[in-house]
């Protein structure tokens, strides 16, 4: 295999005291290579010390509203341009061709989101937070039809999906006292409701693809539902553990007295990633009634690196 150039004119700017942002140059033919890059952060030279790999993917965002107005999807991002990184430390990047996750230790990472997944509730709808505009673009621009985003670099540094798979973020989880989906949102006031029969039956598979927090001690599963057959699942079926849709810790789909019937994990915030496009027709649009809770973004998140409920030990 031919080796790849080193990075150069590599520049450090904003730099706060827990984060930096990082920017470089390569040759135009390892562009078109390159798939990923490592930047190893805390290493020090001539020093054995611990090397916390932060995982940068190559792909530009396909969100296509202005920057001004990308405020997050439900669940995360569409995001980045080649080279970004928001991280802590040191840095010593390198290019990489395959560096994700391999699927044992995704399963890895599934044990440990199924200890704290809870009781099963039942759920009706999926749904997705945005502002205003970015709806009225939808209808005005893209025919009615939400169309896929790239995933951004939210979660683990390892995800196979982040800046490679194509999506729609939807939420599930509904409030425990009221069984329906909370008002309040850090995505938009807008939401946009389906019925969950539209993107998840047994026409379609689903698999887990992340688990991580944010330092907090809320802990997100990021899950995928693609379409039996589409591009979205022949991408999964390649690099996630795939899940029974009736029966696991997450989010089942049964056939009960004849009818379908759906439930998510009570103490885990999922991230439903679905593959194929949506037309705003099959659901319904309204305003909520909560708070935006800005803080509560999971937009290129970080995952805390020092948390035991949600970190694997990868040898590389």
């Amino acid at each position: 295999m031919e080796l790849l150039s080193t990075p150069k004119n590599i520049e450090i700017n904003n730099i706060t005291c827990d984060s930096f942002r990082i920017s470089w140059a390569m040759e135009k033919g390892d562009l078109e290579r390159v798939t990923h890059y490592f930047i190893d952060l805390n290493k020090k030279e001539n020093k054995n010390s611990n090397k916390f790999k932060h995982r940068v993917s190559r792909g530009r965002t396909r969100d296509p509203l202005p920057a001004e107005r990308r405020r997050g999807w439900e669940g995360g991002t569409a995001a980045g341009r080649d080279g970004l990184l928001e991280g802590d430390g040191d840095a010593l990047m390198s290019p990489c061709l395959s560096p994700d996750y391999a699927k044992e230790h995704l399963a890895q990472l599934q044990e440990k989101a199924e200890l704290i997944a809870g009781r099963m509730l039942r759920f009706s709808v999926f749904y997705r937070n945005q502002h205003k505009e970015y709806f009225q673009h939808v209808r005005m621009h893209c025919g009615n039809v939400m169309k896929p985003s790239l995933k951004d670099n939210s979660g683990s540094h390892g995800s196979p999906t982040s800046g490679m798979l194509h999506g729609i973020f939807f939420s599930c989880n509904t409030e425990f006292n009221t069984g329906q989906p909370p008002q309040d949102s850090p995505y938009g006031r807008y939401r946009f409701q389906i019925p969950a029969q539209r993107l998840f039956n047994p026409n379609t598979n689903l698999y887990f693809a992340d688990f991580y927090c944010m330092y907090t001690a809320y802990h997100y599963v990021v899950l995928v539902l693609a379409p039996k057959g589409s591009s979205g699942d022949l991408f999964c079926r390649e690099r996630l553990p795939q899940l029974d849709i009736s029966s696991n810790k997450f989010l089942t789909c049964c056939v009960e007295e004849g009818e379908l019937v759906y439930r998510h994990a009570q103490d885990s915030i999922l991230e439903v990633i679905y593959t194929e496009p949506v037309d705003l027709s099959l659901g319904v649009l309204g305003e909520i009634s909560g708070h935006q809770l800005m803080s509560l973004s999971t937009a290129n998140a970080k995952k805390d690196p020092s948390c035991k409920t949600c970190n694997i030990s990868v040898g590389r």
